[in-house]
């Protein structure tokens, strides 16, 4: 009996730590950059793809995005958003240093010399404006294939929880809406979905509290998902919907397509 003990404890605390392990973290930058810095700008993303390549062989991140904004809020006016993943909160919050950029810039530009490459890294920080960070752990996603590249488009819906209806709002994002979204997506109207929440605690004044992403293979593909309308769901389920709805106030979208990737 000790020994099923011992054997279901040890179980339990296995699982834990693949779940933990398993957690993503994602560092989402808002960056806008002046008309008259555009071109320059392109040139720091391809750049950073390099850096960030380095530092996906040396383990310290899980992947990178690239996106340029094609619509969103009026708020900022930002023209890209950069997305880091990690597998570990620390990592996150630690994020990489100036000198960890600056050496993996070296690795990725091995013929430039130190100068050139601390030159180099100071001009592309001085093109942007200081980004809006957001610190998110997933919650949830659905059960798809889904293959980042070049081309895609992502729906980046920033929301904020109604106050008193926090847990209600996140059951309703995983119990009835993810669902939803996995049912697009085995109907091939949608590529993934993902549900998360802020990883840092914040105050009632907070802009927004979550984030829901949502991927599509192109535009033809997002266009037939605004037009789905399952008239298959029970009233209980219509009103499941309508509760949820109720939970949340919907702050921002941003709709973007991917340009560089690193995985």
């Amino acid at each position: 009996m000790k020994k099923f003990l011992l054997i279901l404890v040890c179980g339990l605390l296995w699982t834990n730590v693949l779940h933990a392990q398993q957690t993503q973290y994602s560092v989402f930058e808002f960056i806008k950059v002046e008309k008259d810095q555009l071109f320059d700008y392109i040139e720091f993303k391809d750049l950073t793809e390099k850096v960030y390549r380095q530092a996906l062989n040396d383990k310290r991140i899980k992947g990178w995005d690239f996106w340029k904004v094609q619509t969103g809020s009026e708020q900022g006016e930002y023209q890209y958003i950069m997305v880091t993943h990690y597998d570990d909160p620390v990592k996150m919050m630690n994020g990489l240093d100036d000198e960890a950029m600056i050496e993996y810039t070296r690795i990725a530009y091995p013929h430039l010399s130190d100068a050139q490459i601390r030159t180099l890294f100071k001009q592309s920080i001085a093109i942007r404006d200081l980004p809006v960070r957001l610190y998110m752990r997933e919650l949830a996603s659905t059960n798809d294939n889904f293959q980042y590249k070049p081309g895609v488009l992502a729906s980046f819906d920033l929301m904020k929880a109604v106050e008193g209806k926090f847990s209600d709002y996140e059951k309703a994002e995983i119990e009835v809406f993810k669902p939803i979204h996995q049912s697009r997506i085995n109907q091939g109207m949608m590529g993934h979905w993902s549900f998360l929440r802020a990883a840092l605690p914040q105050g009632s004044e907070a802009s927004s509290t979550h984030l829901t992403v949502n991927l599509y293979k192109d535009y033809v593909q997002f266009f037939n998902a605004q037009a789905y309308e399952d008239m298959n769901q029970t009233a209980a389920q219509r009103n499941a919907v309508n509760e949820g709805l109720k939970s949340r106030d919907q702050k921002w979208i941003y709709l973007a397509n991917l340009e560089n990737v690193v995985r």
